[in-house]
């Protein structure tokens, strides 16, 4: 058993002790209790808390994954010690600590020796107990996500433009209104978000001044990420993202706390919807009204995207109006005239702003394209790797489709550069297939990528594809030293080869397969390019921050 260093413990000997009782435990954190913590998606796992019983409050808590060891409930009773978490108390050592649970007791014994602190075993922890059910309480309490009424229309509605993919043609600048005149809210401005591939869905902005004074403020804090993120807290909108999610969230007796979940190839993508505001900040809730003008917006848009989205595109977006009879979401025997018309006086504004257009609303002929996600399925293996070229004929044989280089390898090369892509046997052969309908393999290369938030940059594996397509394969620490050294054998290889390289698609995910697959398994080989970023020529590209973020 790990003990405390002889310098910790004559520290701790140096604090008054003091004439108090401690209870102690640790708990898995319910899904619903983590959201009363303001935690977010991010915290999962088992609470710590350490309570004094006679003052009656919290010293230290924690939040920890559930395959942390033991030692953390030590380290969170430390700071309960020295550093408590309330300052209406002082630091110092109990008399007594009291715990539900009997190897936590022994465990603590054996830890806190030479310390002068009894560990005794109790069946029931009433302070600790009290504060859990208060928090489900407070969580039961908590509005769901979307009005009970409204929510099963709104989920409807979502769906519907998720399968119109409007992002798939129309960048953010394309700006789209939509004239409600209902309560109090009057014609949303809605851009819609995913041309780049980065996050999909759908802003709904009060007013066409909030939406400008948001794109000149991103355009003057591309260089802040502080600057940034205020930037999104300054949106005055409505909001429906698509987040993928692995799970179907389900809802309880209190109204929906999750969404259904959206197919999306292999992925499952969860609708959330919210409202943004420079007084309110970020809120994943919409309240009644709220919900009726969003539910009636996307109808209307839905609407609109069948009979005329094909039409429009980054080139092409004239001025075009419809107005809608929609059912009253508070009265379906009546109806609403909801109005959706094109703004390309807006848009080509906004385009001019960011320096993407010109007069004329004519896009650069060298804009970047779009780094698409959606190739390599979820679940896959990925690696960098090389095999050796006595082998590499036999692998061209044996593979089920095999894309032959245009060029000879040169003589003096002993390894040749790979991809590993490992899937299930019919994701391998949908993978290929789809390659094969793209025109194939054209070059492999790495760019890099940076999340302006996190201070953190990434090595972007990219797919080109003979249709010239960019493709998302898999994103590397920058840092990671594995990762490094896989990088410079790649690179080393890849001028041996003079610029020739591959990618496997092999099968056998899960067992002493995956990582490793036989020759068996190998189902494509794609022999192509390897080009440097420099040739690439996309710079370093950003991620775009999600709203649920903030």
């Amino acid at each position: 058993m790990t003990a405390l260093t002889p310098s910790t413990r004559r520290r701790l000997q140096k604090l008054p002790q003091l004439p108090s009782v401690w209870e102690g435990d640790r708990r898995t954190l319910m899904p619903e209790i983590a959201a009363t913590l303001d935690a977010g998606d991010d915290i999962q796992g088992d609470c710590i808390l350490w309570v004094d019983g006679v003052e009656e409050v919290v010293r230290a808590m924690d939040v920890v994954p559930t395959e942390t060891g033991t030692e953390a409930i030590v380290r969170t009773l430390l700071r309960a010690m020295e550093t408590p978490h309330s300052a209406s108390v002082r630091p110092g050592r109990p008399q007594r600590i009291v715990v539900r649970d009997r190897e936590l007791q022994f465990f603590l014994r054996g830890v806190l020796q030479e310390l002068d602190i009894a560990v005794e075993y109790v069946p029931e922890l009433p302070i600790i107990d009290e504060i859990f059910h208060g928090m489900q309480d407070a969580a039961h309490q908590r509005p769901p996500q979307l009005p009970p009424h409204q929510a099963s229309a709104l989920l409807d509605a979502a769906s519907d433009i998720w399968q119109d993919a409007p992002w798939e043609r129309l960048d953010e600048e394309k700006i789209i209104a939509v004239e409600l005149n209902y309560g109090d809210v009057g014609t949303l401005y809605v851009s819609i978000l995913g041309l780049m591939g980065m996050e999909f869905g759908v802003l709904m902005y009060r007013s066409i001044e909030s939406l400008r004074q948001f794109r000149q403020q991103v355009l003057t804090a591309e260089d802040s990420p502080r600057d940034l993120k205020q930037a999104f807290l300054q949106q005055d909108c409505f909001f429906l993202t698509y987040d993928p999610d692995d799970s179907v969230l389900e809802s309880n007796g209190a109204g929906l706390v999750g969404l259904q979940a959206l197919e999306s190839g292999d992925a499952l993508m969860t609708p959330t919807f919210g409202n943004l505001h420079p007084l309110e900040g970020m809120r994943s809730v919409l309240y009644e009204e709220e919900a009726i003008a969003v539910l009636l917006a996307l109808q209307a848009l839905h609407k609109f995207f069948h009979q005329h989205l094909a039409r429009l595109d980054l080139d092409t977006f004239p001025a075009l109006t419809k107005s809608y009879r929609l059912p009253d979401p508070k009265n379906p025997k009546t109806k609403v005239s909801v109005k959706v018309a094109t703004l390309p006086e807006i848009a080509a504004e906004l385009a001019q702003m960011s320096g993407e257009a010109e007069e004329g609303f004519d896009l650069d002929d060298e804009a970047l394209p779009m780094l698409r996600d959606d190739l390599i399925p979820q679940d896959a293996f990925y690696s960098l790797g090389a095999i050796p070229v006595d082998l590499l004929e036999t692998l061209r044989l044996a593979a089920t489709h095999h894309q032959p280089s245009p060029t000879k390898l040169p003589a003096s090369a002993d390894w040749f550069p790979v991809i590993l892509i490992q899937t299930s046997r019919p994701k391998a052969n949908a993978l290929i297939a789809a390659i094969k309908a793209a025109g194939g393999i054209d070059s492999i290369s790495f760019n890099p990528g940076e999340d302006p938030f996190k201070f953190r940059r990434y090595d972007l594996g990219i797919l080109r594809t003979g249709n010239g397509e960019l493709h998302l394969f898999g994103e590397f620490d920058d840092l990671d030293p594995i990762h490094i050294e896989a990088r410079r054998k790649w690179d080393q290889r890849s001028k041996k080869t003079k610029g020739q390289c591959g990618l496997i698609v092999a099968m056998g995910l899960t067992g002493k397969a995956r990582g490793n697959p036989a020759m068996k398994d190998m189902l494509g080989l794609f022999e192509a390019r390897s080009l440097s970023s420099a040739e690439l020529g996309l710079g370093t590209l950003e991620l775009v921050p999600r709203l649920d973020e903030f």
